[in-house]
C-alpha cells in the first residue's frame, strides 16, 4: 500500500533549496516520488505505508532544511494550516543585518513559528549582492570578454581592441544589482510580514536588549529572547604611512568606479585583490601588484606560481615580498614608496583583506568573546560565549563566504527555536575568478 504525505518544508529561500530538499527525500527508502514546492514551502511524498513520518522529517534536517507533517491522505488534494500563536506568545528573536546570514535565519525562524525584528542599518542585502560576488563577477565577465577580443584562441577570427564605456558598464551591472536586491531580499521581505525590519545603528543595551539608533538620532529600544548577530565585514585598511590621506579605493569604490585608470597600483594579492587586478588589466589599465608574500599566499602554491605565469603574460607586474612604506597623493597622482623604487599610479586599490564590523555593538559589556580582529567566536551550532545569542556569516571566525553564511543563519535558526542543528566546515568549497 501506498500513502501520500505532505510536508511543510522550513527555511527554503530559492528553488535550488527545492531541488535540494527533493533529492533528500528522494533518497529515501520506500519513497516513489517527491515534489518540493517553492515558494509555497511543502512537499508532497508518495511512500511505502511501512515508511515512518519521523524517517522523511529526519531526511530534510539533515539535508538542512526542517519539515513538518501537514497531513497524511490517499488522496491529498488540499494542504493544511498551521495555526499560529498570538504574537505576544511567540518567541521574539532580533537579527542584526540583512544579508545572506540573517535573511536565511529570519526566515527559518518565522517558518518555526518565531516573530523576528530585523535591524540593518544600510543597504538591504548585505555584502554578496550591494558590493561583492554579484557586481565584482559582472565585471569580471565584461572584462573576459573583452580579452577575448584582443587574445581569442581561434583561426580565421580576427582580433581587435575593444571599446571600453566603462560608464556604460557600470550602469548596466548596477541595473543588475538593484534587480537581484530587490527579487532576493526586498520582495522576500515583503513576503514575511512576520519579519519586521527597522533601519538605524544597533548596540546591546543589555543581553536581551537592542537599542536602535536612526540617522536623524533618534532611538528605540527592542527585547528579544533570542539575538542573532550578522552583521558582515568591512574592508580592512594596514597602517602604512600617509595612506589615509589618500583617496584610495577598496573593492567597495573600484566596482563602481565609472574611469578606468591608466596605471592602477594594488595593494594586496588574495582572491579580491587579483580578480580585480586582472580585470581592470583586461579593461584596459596598466596594473602593479603589491604583494606582501606571493599570490594566493593561503592557497596551494602551485595556484599562485600558475597565477604569476598568467599575469606575467597579461602583462600585470607583480611584486612580491612587497609591502609600502608610504603613501603619499599628490596633483592627482598616488606616490608609493617601496624599497626598490617609488611607483607613481592614478589609483591605488587597497584589497588586504575584511574586518567584522563587531566595533560599536558593545559586546566587550556582554561577555560575547571575540579574537583580536574583532570576529566573534562561536561553537559548531553557531552559539556564542553568552547562550542565547547567536553569530553567523562574515562577522565570525568562519570562511567569508555568501553560503557559508547562509548555512550558519539557517543552523543558528533551528537552534534558536530549540533544535540541534551543527555546522560542518571540514570541506570547503571555493573560486578563484
Amino acid at each position: 500500500m501506498k500513502k501520500t504525505i505532505q510536508l511543510n518544508i522550513l527555511g527554503m529561500t530559492c528553488t535550488h533549496c527545492a531541488l535540494t530538499v527533493e533529492k533528500a527525500l528522494k533518497d529515501v527508502a520506500g519513497v516513489d516520488k517527491a515534489n518540493v514546492f517553492f515558494p509555497e514551502g511543502y512537499a508532497e511524498v508518495e511512500v511505502a505505508d511501512e515508511v515512518a513520518d519521523s524517517v522523511l522529517t529526519a531526511a530534510v534536517v539533515k539535508s538542512g532544511y526542517g519539515a513538518q507533517v501537514a497531513k497524511v491522505d490517499a488522496d491529498l488534494h488540499d494542504r493544511s494550516t498551521r495555526v499560529d500563536a498570538p504574537a505576544a506568545e511567540k518567541l521574539h528573536v532580533i537579527v542584526l543585518g540583512s544579508g545572506s546570514g540573517a535573511f536565511a535565519a529570519a526566515i527559518r525562524c518565522v517558518d518555526g513559528g518565531a516573530r523576528v525584528t530585523m535591524i540593518e542599518k544600510g543597504t538591504l542585502g548585505g555584502t554578496c549582492v550591494n558590493i561583492g560576488c554579484v557586481p565584482s563577477k559582472i565585471m569580471i565577465r565584461a572584462a573576459q570578454l573583452a580579452h577575448w577580443q584582443r587574445a581569442h584562441p581561434f583561426q580565421g577570427l580576427g582580433h581587435c581592441e575593444p571599446t571600453v564605456e566603462r560608464v556604460a558598464l557600470v550602469a548596466q551591472q548596477q541595473q543588475r544589482v538593484d534587480e537581484l536586491r530587490n527579487e532576493k531580499y526586498v520582495n522576500v521581505l515583503a513576503s514575511h510580514p512576520e519579519i519586521t525590519l527597522l533601519q538605524g545603528t544597533a548596540r546591546f543595551a543589555d543581553a536581551h536588549t537592542i537599542v536602535v539608533r536612526t540617522d536623524d538620532g533618534k532611538e528605540q529600544s527592542v527585547r528579544g529572547d533570542r539575538i542573532l548577530i550578522s552583521v558582515g565585514a568591512h574592508p580592512l585598511v594596514p597602517r602604512i604611512h600617509g595612506l589615509d590621506q589618500t583617496p584610495y579605493w577598496t573593492s567597495t569604490e573600484a566596482l563602481v568606479a565609472e574611469e578606468i585608470p591608466r596605471h592602477l597600483v594594488v595593494l594586496g594579492a588574495s582572491v579580491v585583490a587579483v580578480e580585480l587586478a586582472q580585470a581592470f588589466r583586461r579593461l584596459g589599465a596598466e596594473v602593479t601588484i603589491l604583494a606582501r608574500s606571493t599570490l594566493l599566499s593561503r592557497e596551494d602554491p602551485a595556484l599562485g606560481a600558475g597565477l604569476q605565469t598568467v599575469f606575467a603574460e597579461e602583462g600585470i607586474r607583480v611584486l612580491q615580498q612587497t609591502v609600502p612604506e608610504s603613501v603619499h597623493h599628490n596633483n592627482g597622482q598616488f606616490e608609493i614608496q617601496i624599497d626598490s623604487e617609488r611607483l607613481r599610479a592614478d589609483q591605488l586599490l587597497v584589497a588586504t583583506g575584511r574586518q567584522p564590523n563587531t566595533q560599536d555593538l558593545g559586546l566587550e559589556f556582554l561577555g560575547v568573546v571575540t579574537n583580536e580582529f574583532g570576529a566573534i567566536l562561536v561553537d559548531y551550532h553557531m552559539r556564542t560565549s553568552v547562550s542565547h545569542i547567536f553569530a553567523a556569516g562574515d562577522c565570525t571566525t568562519h570562511p567569508q563566504f555568501v553560503y557559508v553564511a547562509a548555512a550558519g543563519g539557517t543552523r543558528a535558526a533551528v537552534n534558536m527555536l530549540g533544535g540541534d542543528a551543527a555546522l560542518d566546515l571540514s570541506a570547503m568549497p571555493s573560486v578563484v575568478f
